[in-house]
């Protein structure tokens, strides 16, 4: 099964590290990158208000694809896009088709939730896709295997990204957790939910635990230690992340706190 992973760059550290998890990622994955830049010129582009936007002209740019395909182990293709990030991308994802959209996030700690980007967020409403979210803080290394995934009791459908799933987790050899926020006599229900996605065939046996706390958002981020996962697995359904304040979502907060990669599946 050959896939491509497709990388988003803006050349800063978090970007080079989501590229390095990508790489790591792409031999068990018989994956192929494709590495995206976008000259963000939109004077509507939300990122202009942090300040932290790139803008190289045409030469250094093509430096900079150089400087990072540089002996990289898995092929790679670079590309340019203009104007807003979500359409950049939309454009990219329509003509490659990729398995996932990967992407770094910066140290954004020091910011209110309000006025951080909700660059992953405008990607799901333009293009509902598979989307990595790669911390600044986590470099490379053993491929993840130890996954959260987060569920309520709802049913889900994944749609036409059902078998990418079945794939990236047969071949990473996951162990998977199903956290369930909700009373513990909804576990049955949420584990049955999961397990007619197909998600968890030809995986060892999975675990679930419920946890009920105030806050969804806050308890996955309890439950998703570093030394316990190496990923959180969110569902994100339409009312994640199609309403009017996105920034107060469980998808957007755990993207935005984790300490762990988060894969987010848009449901269907």
């Amino acid at each position: 099964m050959v896939v491509s992973l497709l990388i988003l760059t803006d050349f800063f550290q978090a970007a080079d590290r989501a590229l390095d998890y990508a790489v790591n990622l792409a031999p068990p994955l018989g994956a192929r990158l494709v590495l995206l830049h976008v000259r963000r010129d939109s004077l509507l582009d939300p990122e202009r208000f942090t300040g932290e936007l790139t803008n190289l002209n045409t030469e250094a740019i093509r430096l900079a694809f150089k400087s990072l395909a540089h002996d990289l182990p898995v092929p790679v293709v670079a590309e340019v896009g203009h104007g807003r990030l979500a359409e950049a991308v939309a454009d990219a994802v329509g003509r490659h088709q990729p398995a996932l959209v990967v992407l770094g996030r910066r140290d954004t700690e020091s910011i209110p939730d309000e006025l951080v980007s909700t660059a992953a967020m405008e990607l799901l409403r333009a293009a509902p896709q598979p989307m990595l979210v790669v911390p600044h803080s986590v470099a490379a290394g053993a491929l993840p295997r130890r996954v959260l995934l987060a569920v309520d009791a709802e049913d889900f459908s994944l749609g036409a990204h059902a078998g990418m799933v079945r794939h990236f987790f047969s071949a990473l050899h996951a162990q998977l957790t199903v956290l369930h926020i909700g009373h513990a006599a909804d576990e049955a229900a949420a584990l049955e939910a999961v397990t007619r996605t197909g998600l968890a065939v030809d995986l060892p046996a999975v675990r679930i635990q419920s946890l009920v706390y105030g806050s969804p958002a806050e308890g996955i981020l309890q439950v998703a230690a570093p030394d316990e996962y190496d990923l959180v697995v969110l569902i994100a359904r339409p009312r994640s992340f199609f309403g009017d304040l996105f920034h107060h979502s469980v998808t957007a907060h755990v993207l935005r706190h984790s300490l762990l990669p988060v894969l987010v599946l848009p449901a269907h």
